[in-house]
């Protein structure tokens, strides 16, 4: 396993991410996601652990709540070898401060996070989403508060625009709390929109990405593909209109590419996925999920190899959509000032 700085902080991460969503299965959504209860949920964790695989993911809305009561038995007596992230910030009740960022109902979640996984702090915090309706400096001084008290170490961020993000950096900045390290957000071979101003953006101020979603919102496991459509039995039958909207043409160009590739090198389409994502700037760790022992043991194969330069390329090509404005007027700009080829 490798380990890369998570942004600019001096915290390592493994490359890879266990994700506990499929964790518990409550309700409509993540029941559909996955179901693994207490005995599964341990044997995942072992393998992750013998692997190298020491940092896991999860959010109190995952199953509510089940998710990180499942991580926490499942680490009992191995909490220290372990990084732990969860998120905060979805609705997690009917009440009007049962939802968002501001201070109440941050430290409320936040213990009842400390609680679900049997720890009495939290690696990493992230807010799940930006909560327009609160002030950014409560935001950020409760956060840094939450520091201070030793439950949180770091804090990051999830699903946020760039001027969002960045406009809390500066507030940061400005005030002297902590800043975010991390940013959670969905990128693949079929969702490249993170490159045109959160990828920037990160690479400027040292905020380290956690991919989301790198196998496309299930589209790249390499069940689907040009003469293989949607199989009758499929969690995408319950979650696809939840997710980022795709067209089959295009996921279809980008299997192709991915189908050669593991023709000509002997991995499997999502190792291959996986394997350009952690070749990718500002990329400090991908999460990924699994049902069973087989769809972990494949992902950690996107480990200990690298796609070739060619291969990059060709994805890079297949997968490539134009961008929206301004960044498609930025890059001739951009072609203008450094005339090198990138």
């Amino acid at each position: 396993m490798d380990y890369r700085q998570l942004g600019r902080s001096g915290l390592l991460v493994p490359v890879l991410t266990f994700g506990t969503a499929t964790f518990g299965g409550q309700g409509d959504f993540f029941g559909a996601l996955g179901d693994t209860g207490a005995k599964e949920a341990e044997r995942l964790v072992d393998i992750c652990l013998d692997a190298g695989l020491c940092m896991f993911d999860t959010a109190n809305v995952y199953s509510t709540g089940a998710s990180e009561e499942l991580l926490g038995t499942a680490l009992k007596g191995r909490r220290s070898r372990v990084l732990l992230s969860t998120k905060v910030s979805f609705r997690v009740g009917a009440g009007p401060n049962d939802v968002g960022s501001s201070r109440i109902h941050m430290l409320d979640a936040t213990e009842k996070c400390l609680k679900r996984l049997q720890t009495d702090h939290i690696d990493l915090l992230l807010l799940h989403g930006f909560d327009a309706m609160t002030p950014q400096d409560e935001v950020l001084s409760t956060l840094d508060n939450l520091i201070k008290a030793g439950k949180v170490r770091y804090i990051g961020a999830s699903n946020f625009g760039g001027w969002q993000l960045m406009k809390a950096l500066a507030i940061s900045d400005r005030l002297n709390l902590a800043r975010y390290v991390a940013h959670q957000a969905f990128y693949s071979l079929i969702g490249r929109d993170y490159e045109a101003d959160l990828m920037p953006l990160a690479l400027d101020q040292g905020v380290g990405t956690m991919v989301w979603g790198g196998l496309g919102w299930g589209r790249l496991t390499g069940k689907i593909g040009r003469h293989r459509p949607m199989p009758e039995i499929s969690r995408l039958h319950k979650t696809k209109d939840a997710g980022p909207p795709l067209e089959d043409a295009y996921v279809y160009e980008v299997v192709d590419a991915l189908e050669e590739i593991s023709m000509e090198s002997g991995k499997t389409v999502p190792q291959i996925a996986l394997n350009w994502l952690l070749q990718r700037p500002t990329i400090s760790t991908v999460i990924i999920g699994a049902r069973t022992e087989g769809q972990l043991n494949e992902n950690i194969g996107a480990l200990g190899w690298k796609l070739t330069r060619e291969q990059i390329q060709k994805l890079d090509k297949a997968s490539n959509r134009p961008l929206v404005y301004p960044y498609w007027h930025q890059v001739r700009t951009f072609k203008e000032r450094n005339p090198r080829p990138v």
